[in-house]
């Protein structure tokens, strides 16, 4: 490519890293194994003015833009050919105001600096279930974790955040400022700037009651019977979610079962611990039981207690989403007939409650729209050898496709791969008009459009 980059070097503190450069090959690697990009460039941002700079660069240049937060995108969205890649990866600092019970995030930070950081003051809110995986990106798609049932999504949580748009200039979104930005930064993806700050609303959590259940995958119809039954029961203080794996190599897991189909249930309670057996003895009474772990521990010490597993960098990686309006026994039959061809045990497919606190918003009071359906399912395919990506790939389409006949039209943007783009109008609903119209006040151009992409209204 011709374009000169000396021009931004001269305009920014960050490195700007080229393929000459011995930084290189590792500057332009993200999470996701499988995405093997070359950009032409690579700035580790630094500072915000960095990032103003380098969109008023790409812009002017009509360069293909990627922003990597997190760097976690299961499409490897956090980088593109021949193209510019802002890396935040350096800015990750986390500040936290416990008697307002703000915190004030940069756009690099992952979910274990977050709750590292609040969990000082015994506080969190709503994120992810892996450690590794991006404030911003999470966020910015939604944010379904295990304090969604008593908190909301993690874009419910969030109460405003400083963007610069397609033209450089630098905002700040709230409520009361540039609302209409706001609103599609919750749940809208990377379509509408660079969010450089976030902040968010804390919560009372510290220790929690942490449990796992194994049973045998070949009965997930019954175990995820009596749990479909077992959640709405709950107080919101449970979160849990139900899921399909190979057993995992862990102490509590008998050595035969390890490999192999198993079914899951997996969350914490909030609520006083001491109180969380009692709420837990439920599934461990509605299939027999292959292995099982409950302690009391720091909710941070959850949120990265799968990083080993799905939380690799480098695994390859390809993964499909829907909505579920009930974890109906049709959609268990399918999940346990595909469970044995789970491809390792970085895989998995998960079903994410949606309920409590997240219905409670009204689908037009942010761009997420989906506050009606029961589950989120996520078929995760992750694998350490490039050899097996079609068997692999092809296990995940085939499953999807068998699933997706119980499910809604639209899906979780976070957990869909780069070929679903043509889903994106069904993944927003009636709220993809707006947010077009949003586009195109915003970034008319279409600069921000390495993502899932929402097109500006003619």
């Amino acid at each position: 490519m011709s374009t000169s980059f000396d021009a931004l070097r001269e305009v920014v503190r960050g490195a700007v890293i080229e393929p000459q450069d011995s930084e290189y090959e590792s500057a332009r690697h993200v999470f996701n194994g499988m995405t093997d990009k070359h950009p032409a460039a690579v700035l580790r941002v630094s500072q915000v003015a960095d990032a103003i700079a380098a969109v008023r660069f790409a812009h002017e240049r009509a360069l293909d833009l990627a922003l990597r937060g997190g760097g976690h995108s299961a499409p490897g969205f956090g980088t593109v050919d021949d193209g510019l890649v802002l890396d935040f990866s350096a800015l990750r600092g986390v500040r936290v105001d416990p008697a307002a019970r703000r915190a004030w995030v940069e756009p690099g930070a992952t979910w274990a600096d977050y709750n590292h950081a609040t969990s000082a003051f015994g506080l969190a809110s709503p994120g992810g279930i892996i450690g590794s995986t991006g404030v911003a990106g999470l966020t910015l798609g939604g944010g379904i974790g295990y304090l969604a049932r008593k908190y909301g999504l993690a874009c419910d949580n969030l109460v405003a955040a400083d963007v610069v748009l397609a033209d450089g200039s630098f905002v700040h979104a709230d409520a009361e400022h540039h609302a209409d930005l706001f609103w599609a930064l919750r749940g809208g993806g990377g379509n509408a700037g660079v969010v450089t700050s976030f902040e968010f609303e804390l919560h009372p959590v510290d220790m929690v009651h942490v449990g796992l259940i194994f049973y045998d995958a070949a009965r997930g119809v019954q175990a995820g019977a009596a749990y479909r039954e077992w959640l709405p029961s709950q107080p919101e203080e449970m979160g849990a979610f139900y899921g399909f794996h190979q057993g995992p190599p862990v102490p509590f897991l008998p050595e035969e079962w390890h490999n192999r189909p198993v079914a899951v249930v997996g969350g914490m309670w909030t609520g006083p611990v001491d109180e969380g057996p009692a709420h837990w003895q439920p599934m461990l009474d509605a299939a027999p039981v292959l292995g099982s772990f409950f302690a009391p521990l720091p909710y941070p010490a959850l949120n990265v207690m799968f990083d080993g597993l799905s939380g690799v960098r480098g695994l390859q990686g390809y993964w499909k989403a829907d909505f579920l309006r009930t974890l109906s026994d049709d959609a268990l039959r399918v999940a346990v007939e595909h469970a044995p061809g789970i491809p390792t045990p970085h895989s998995a497919n998960h079903f994410y409650p949606i309920d409590g606190a997240v219905q409670r918003v009204a689908p037009d009071a942010t761009a997420f729209p989906y506050r009606d359906v029961g589950f989120a399912p996520v078929i995760a395919g992750q694998w350490p050898d490039a050899a097996e990506n079609a068997k692999n790939v092809q296990w995940v389409r085939d499953y999807w496709a068998d699933l997706h006949q119980y499910s809604e039209p639209g899906g979780y943007i976070n957990f869909q791969d780069a070929d679903d783009q043509s889903r994106i109008q069904d993944n927003y609903g009636a709220n993809y008009a707006r947010l077009a119209r949003i586009k195109a006040t915003y970034d008319p151009d279409n600069l921000f459009h390495v993502n899932q992409n929402i097109k500006p209204a003619a």
